[in-house]
This record gives structure tokens, C-alpha cells and sequence, in this order.
């Protein structure tokens, strides 16, 4: 069996192009998914991807490991996350033929399932972002969270932090502490909850000051509370506060996630199988916290190809603990899938049984969508005196 060709599919999905892959073989009708989102960075990828071809086209798709080798190291370069996000979605796609090709799940070729279901988190509404409340107005967030659990979610993650620069303005902490206080009190303790600082803070005293008034609600984590990167002042930061810390979406490579372990900086990793060169990164950095005894949550707003991967990880992972999924972002998520293996029950994804990743893309519906600019959220990432801030 030999690879014939590597083509790209980018579907607009308002503030992402999902950047969707398809790996084409020599046997008739045998070909493997995969997605290599990256926001803003779309034509970066689709090029990077036409650049990784020439490495691939001609090999066994079966040699997985052998081909991820050879995007790599032929590369010379280092690859950076626009490298690693396309070789990602090839990677992804490789898995998809040989679970087709063998007629098992890719959980089966990762040794197994090791859970009747998966546990999942969204965001309010779903990640709708056209509808949701901002954070200044506490009781329309209430209901936004409130209307998510009654969608059949468990566990829901919340944007609660304000841009931020070295300091954390007492008006602000203050009004963090009562929403945290009003969403908890609205869904009661029966509802995980979390939120995702997007690295605003710049230092981590301000972290730290508003993650004291988080804590109170027992957060399942607090995502990001400063830039990644800095493994020792995470630790540091760890070690300062009263709730679980958890970071690693904008990591790429196991050794810096080993950086963290090292240094006791997080009790969750959050690997996005996109950026991590795919299960075979992700099942490295699994690996090394598992020894570690940390957890791992996979990051995951992107589009259902990334679900469909990051469900058949999940599945087989020992260490894993819950999944970000965004299957609102767009109203029309699942009608560019003629096959779609997610379904939620009482919180979990189901595990599917379908060969491979058990994902087909109607390629018909994603011409529906073609590639346009993506919407800039953080356009409005700039603190009162004019300083852009992180976003």
C-alpha cells in the first residue's frame, strides 16, 4: 500500500478555518482523515502541508512512526506549531487508514479502551460565541451556563478574566469573586466547573490574585494562569494557591511537557492532539504524566475531525481525566460529516466501534463553507492606557 496524495479542505467556521486533511492511498476507496486547525494560521498550514508531501507520497501509510520520522528529520528545522500542526493532521490521517485497512477502532491499535465513556466539558452554549453573555454581566452568564447544563453537560468551562497586565485591579478581582460565587450557587455542586485564563495575566501575582477568589467554587482547574512556557514560575504559582492548575495547549514537543512535570508546576497537562504531532506526540506526553501522577485534559475548540481524533485517544488513555469539546460553534458542526462518531449521554461521549476514527467529511456540505478570514477576537485585547495585552 502506498500513499497517492495529501489534500487539504478548509471549511470557515466564523473565528477558525478548520484546516481539515485527507491522506489518499492506492487502494481504492482507503483514505485516512485527520485535522491540522490552527487559529489564524491557515494558509501557513495548507502551505506547510503542500511543503510535508513530498516527504510522504509514496510511503506506507502502515509505518506511521516511520513517517513522522521523516517529517521531522528531513525537515531539518525545527518544526514550529505551523509545522507541527500540519504534520499533526497527516499523522492523524495515518491512524485513520491502518484502523480501516485492519477493521478496528484506532483505540484498538492504541491497546484498548480503558473506560466505557468518555468525560466532556464545553464552554457556554456550547462555544457559541454569537450568543453567549460577556463577563461583566453576571446574571445573563448564569443563565448562559445554567442552559449548557441543561443541554446534558456535566462540567462546563467559563471565561471569567479580564485582560490583564502585571497588576489585577481590586474592581476587577471583586468582580470575578461574585460571578465565580453566582455560577456555582446557580448550578450547584453537582457540575464540574473551570476556567481558562488565556495566559492574560503577565505576572503571577495578578494570577494569583484573581485564583484565591476562584478557588471558593473548587474549580476542576484553572487553565493557563500565565504565558506558557515558564515552567519554574508555574511551579511557583502552583505551589502559592488552592485549586488545581492545568496548562500545555500551546506546548508542542514532550520535553516541554516533561518541563512541567519536573518541576511539580500543574496537576493537569492539556496536549491538543492538532499541535502535538497527533497520537503519537500525545501518547508520549501521556506517558510522561502519567508517571508523574498528573492527569491529562486534551484542549480541543476545533472542528469534528479533531473530536473524532481526540474521542479515540481519550478511549485508550489510562491518565485521561476530561475532554474540551465546541461542537456549537456553528450551528451546522456535524452536517459536513456524512459519519460522525461523537454522541453525548449523561456527560460522556459514547465509544464508537466504527474502523479507524469513524469520521467521513461530506465534501459536498464543507464546499458550503469555503475558506475565508478568519474573525479576529482579540482585536479588542487592550488595556485602559493603550497597551495591547494577551489575548
Amino acid at each position: 500500500m502506498k500513499i497517492t496524495s495529501i489534500q487539504t479542505i478548509v471549511v470557515n467556521a466564523d473565528i477558525r478555518n478548520w484546516v481539515l486533511v485527507k491522506v489518499v492511498t492506492d487502494q481504492p476507496g482507503l483514505w485516512g482523515w485527520g485535522e491540522a486547525t490552527l487559529e489564524w494560521k491557515t494558509r501557513a498550514v495548507t502551505g506547510c502541508i503542500d511543503d510535508l508531501a513530498p516527504l510522504v507520497v509514496g510511503e506506507d501509510p502502515m509505518r506511521i512512526n516511520h513517517i513522522v520520522n521523516r517529517m521531522t528529520r528531513f525537515s531539518f528545522w525545527k518544526l514550529g506549531v505551523i509545522g507541527m500542526s500540519a504534520a499533526s493532521g497527516i499523522e492523524q490521517a495515518l491512524w485513520d487508514i491502518k484502523g480501516k485497512a485492519l477493521g478496528v477502532p484506532v483505540w484498538q491499535l492504541l491497546g484498548g479502551r480503558v473506560r466505557d465513556g468518555v468525560r466532556v466539558y464545553t464552554h457556554p452554549l456550547r462555544g457559541n460565541l454569537a450568543e453567549t453573555a460577556e463577563a461583566a454581566d453576571i446574571s445573563a452568564v448564569c443563565d448562559d451556563v445554567q442552559k449548557t447544563v441543561e443541554m446534558g453537560y456535566l462540567a462546563v468551562k467559563v471565561g471569567m478574566i479580564p485582560y490583564t497586565g502585571y497588576d489585577a485591579p481590586i474592581a476587577a478581582v471583586r468582580h470575578v469573586a461574585k460571578l465565580a460565587e453566582a455560577i456555582r450557587e446557580r448550578v450547584g455542586d453537582d457540575i464540574a466547573l473551570m476556567t481558562d485564563f488565556h495566559g492574560r495575566p503577565e505576572s503571577a501575582s495578578a494570577a494569583k490574585a484573581y485564583i484565591d477568589v476562584i478557588a471558593p467554587i473548587a474549580p476542576l482547574f484553572v487553565e493557563e494562569p500565565i504565558q506558557p512556557g515558564n515552567a519554574r514560575l508555574m511551579a511557583e504559582l502552583k505551589r502559592q494557591v488552592a485549586c488545581p492548575l492545568a496548562t500545555g495547549e500551546r506546548l508542542l514537543q514532550p520535553e516541554q511537557f516533561s518541563e512541567l512535570v519536573e518541576h511539580d508546576a500543574v496537576t493537569y497537562v492539556q496536549p491538543d492532539l492538532a499541535h502535538c504531532m497527533g497520537f503519537s506526540g500525545a501518547r508520549r506526553i501521556a506517558a510522561i504524566a502519567e508517571a508523574h501522577n498528573i492527569g491529562i485534559c486534551p484542549h480541543n475548540p476545533l472542528g469534528p475531525v479533531a473530536s473524532a481524533v481526540a474521542l479515540q485517544f481519550d478511549a485508550a488513555t489510562t491518565s485521561f481525566v476530561i475532554q474540551e469539546e465546541c461542537v456549537g460553534l456553528v450551528p451546522w458542526f456535524e452536517d459536513i460529516c456524512s459519519a460522525y462518531p461523537v454522541s453525548l449521554v449523561d456527560g460522556c461521549w459514547q465509544i464508537p466501534d466504527a474502523a479507524g476514527i469513524g469520521i467521513e467529511i461530506d465534501e459536498t456540505e464543507a464546499a458550503k463553507h469555503p475558506f475565508k478570514q478568519e474573525r479576529i477576537l482579540a482585536r479588542d485585547a487592550i488595556l485602559p492606557d493603550g497597551t495591547i495585552a494577551n489575548w
